[in-house]
């Protein structure tokens, strides 16, 4: 085969992890893992909700090559060169992965590559991008009959978590674990860290066999997550009633990091990634929204979504301009709050699988939280396990099919044949 360039365009840290990585698998899988004939650069965009370590995270997939952070983008955009002065073969395939679906027609076009596009919930540009891979039919229904034959229906890249777990404990499991999946954006963390650990004192207190786990995102450092548990430096550690918590990291060097409180509470913190297997263990989870509720879902593990209202102003992680509009320094703050008033009154379903199946199949609480409200409804699901296997059942039904990253490396391995 002739030597070809796969240029994989992305963006969030949501995307990097939960897209990006399943489809250079994927890829290598289908393609080969001779750099000489095919090599996969990732080159990031801006996203309001980076952490700074998405290109670190891309750059450690063993399937890429190398990979631009998103600083600079836009002189890449605008005259086709990357920082480092990246050569290209004369053969290629862009892939959209992430960020604004234009960027892959301005960058396909000064390349001379064919583009690939992959589409949740609309697909843009539908003359001048060649292929697209649409999460349902309904994406692809609303084209036109010309343009028709360059849509495929790949399903959902956040379900790729599934296959990533083949391993993984069906039913329910042997141990009471439960997960505290607080997220990893500093907007995220200010509210989620005090509010997760005081349910669960309030767990612990009353049922001390639970064991407690944190998987730690990759875009989190361990000071950084203890800091948000730190009244010194985190207002809303008294706001949620949380006891002083300390960072324990061991000298052997071989056993688990943990957050403790004063009150005995231990938290594991798994820096394994992705954590599929002791999630699957998990009996129930805490999580925020985002893309844990998708990856959650598909391994059809019970969960209560969180949405704690305690400061309208600290939810900023927004997509698109209403992120941007909240991050702005000095009226930032007003947008927020804004946004989010507006967000609340028009709420509809916000965790994924309650979104696929279009009905509240896991408790999504939203307003201003109390640990000891979300620690009774934990309770009262332990006590009643067969709560927890209602929840499994509904999840399992509607998580779909998983093998979207291998039917996008499909279409990218016809294009290149095209």
């Amino acid at each position: 085969m002739t030597p070809v360039d796969i240029l994989i365009l992305s963006n969030g840290p949501g995307e990097v992890t939960t897209w990006v990585r399943p489809v250079v698998k994927a890829l290598r899988q289908q393609l080969g893992d001779d750099r000489s004939v095919v090599r996969i650069s990732v080159v990031l965009s801006p996203c309001p909700n980076a952490t700074g370590k998405e290109a670190a995270i891309a750059l450690s997939y063993p399937e890429v090559d190398r990979v631009q952070p998103a600083e600079h983008f836009s002189q890449f955009l605008l005259w086709g060169k990357t920082f480092e002065n990246w050569e290209w073969r004369s053969r290629g395939v862009v892939v959209f992965l992430g960020g604004d679906q234009i960027f892959p027609v301005i960058i396909g076009k000064k390349l001379g590559y064919r583009t690939v596009v992959y589409a949740e919930w609309e697909a843009r540009w539908h003359n001048l991008i060649d292929r697209f891979g649409v999460m349902k039919p309904q994406v692809a229904a609303r084209v036109a009959p010309k343009y028709a034959h360059k849509f495929t229906v790949v399903g959902d890249l956040m379900l790729e978590a599934q296959g990533s777990c083949t391993n993984a404990i069906n039913g329910v499991s042997t141990a009471e674990i439960i997960g505290i999946l607080p997220g990893s954006k500093a907007a995220k963390l200010t509210q989620g860290i005090p509010l997760m650990l005081a349910i669960a004192e309030y767990i612990h207190a009353n049922r001390p066999q639970t064991k407690f786990v944190l998987p730690v995102a990759p875009t989190v450092d361990l000071q950084t997550l203890a800091s948000f548990g730190d009244s010194q430096k985190n207002p809303f550690v008294e706001t949620f009633g949380l006891s002083s918590v300390s960072l324990i990291i061991p000298e052997d060097g071989k056993s688990k990091a943990s957050l403790k409180t004063q009150t005995g509470l231990t938290l594991e913190l798994w820096q394994e990634n992705p954590a599929y297997d002791l999630l699957s263990q998990c009996c129930i989870c805490l999580t925020t929204v985002g893309a844990n509720t998708a990856e959650l879902g598909a391994l059809g593990v019970p969960m209560i979504v969180l949405l704690p209202t305690q400061q309208l102003d600290a939810m900023r992680s927004w997509d698109g301009l209403p992120g941007l509009l909240a991050n702005l320094p000095g009226v930032g703050s007003t947008f927020a709050k804004v946004i989010n008033w507006v967000f609340l009154r028009r709420k509809g379903l916000l965790a994924w699988p309650n979104i696929w199946a279009q009905e509240e199949i896991v408790p999504e609480l939203v307003g201003k939280l109390q640990p000891s409200e979300v620690g009774d409804m934990v309770l009262d699901f332990l006590a009643h396990p067969e709560k927890l296997d209602g929840i499994r059942h509904k999840l399992r039904q509607v998580r779909g099919e998983s093998g979207a990253a291998q039917k996008i490396a499909q279409i990218v391995n016809e294009v290149i044949g095209e």
